[in-house]
């Protein structure tokens, strides 16, 4: 990984729906000379939630070729290699991952379910919200590291540091 310019970077959850989803989207904003972001679901839904789909419209963000997609497209010999793996829900975390090509560094990355959220639309919206937030403050956090001149232990320990994070009041001790 040490010297690389660009990094495969994959988001996983079980129904890549949404969290997933908005991960792969974000990343390809905030850095898209350095990384190639992807996203897939072990038990992908079929398509994306539309809560998802509008707060990414809202934000200005393509949405026209996103689309839910079983883990299992990465896996194959023909998929692109991988150098980072994050999984987003604690499903899929829990989850008999596929052997990924290129022992690429993983990380768990809880973000609370936001369609799993009862209530009200506001309140289900709020979720998306908060969901897309919290991706965005860990994703911010991950491209400004100097991948190139860590080594991988320190990396490793970093990328499980950012899966703690919640909010950026907690973003100093990063």
């Amino acid at each position: 990984m040490t010297g690389q310019s660009r990094y495969n970077v994959l988001f996983l959850c079980t129904g890549n729906s949404a969290r997933s989803i908005m991960a792969e989207c974000i990343l390809k904003r905030l850095d898209a000379e350095r990384f190639d972001a992807f996203s897939a679901g072990s038990r992908p839904k079929g398509a994306v939630h539309p809560y998802a789909i509008d707060l990414l419209k809202h934000q200005n963000y393509p949405t026209d070729q996103l689309r839910s997609k079983d883990w299992n497209e990465f896996a194959g010999a023909d998929a692109p290699v991988m150098d980072f793996v994050f999984t987003v829900c604690d499903d899929a975390a829990k989850e008999v991952c596929p052997v990924w090509p290129g022992q690429p560094m993983s990380a768990h990355w809880p973000v609370i379910d936001p369609a799993a959220v009862e209530g009200n639309e506001a309140e289900k919206r709020f979720a998306f919200a908060e969901a897309f937030r919290m991706i965005h403050t860990r994703l911010s956090i991950f491209v400004s590291l100097p991948i190139r001149s860590l080594d991988k232990l320190t990396l490793k320990k970093r990328l499980d540091d950012i899966g703690q994070t919640a909010a950026s009041s907690e973003l100093s001790g990063v």
